[in-house]
């Protein structure tokens, strides 16, 4: 299930996104990014509609997914009802 950011408070969403920065590891390249930074870059692509936020009921998990990859999850849940 997809989760509006808009519907998130700022506090929540900000927790968030920094879990999912620090966690992922986001590779920017040769040249580093401080947190901040990588944080507004995430709240960009949520505005933009390129990165999701992504509730899993099975795993009672949130989640921040790029517009791709939650498309690939449809396509792979969709195929094990085929």
């Amino acid at each position: 299930m997809i989760i509006p950011y808009q519907q998130l408070d700022t506090t929540t969403l900000n927790n968030l996104i920094e879990h999912y920065v620090l966690r992922e590891g986001t590779d920017y390249g040769e040249q580093e990014f401080s947190t901040e930074a990588k944080v507004e870059h995430v709240k960009a692509q949520l505005k933009s509609g390129e990165a999701l936020i992504v509730y899993s009921e099975l795993h009672e998990s949130v989640n921040i997914v790029s517009k791709a990859q939650f498309q690939a999850m449809q396509d792979e849940d969709y195929s094990e009802y085929q």
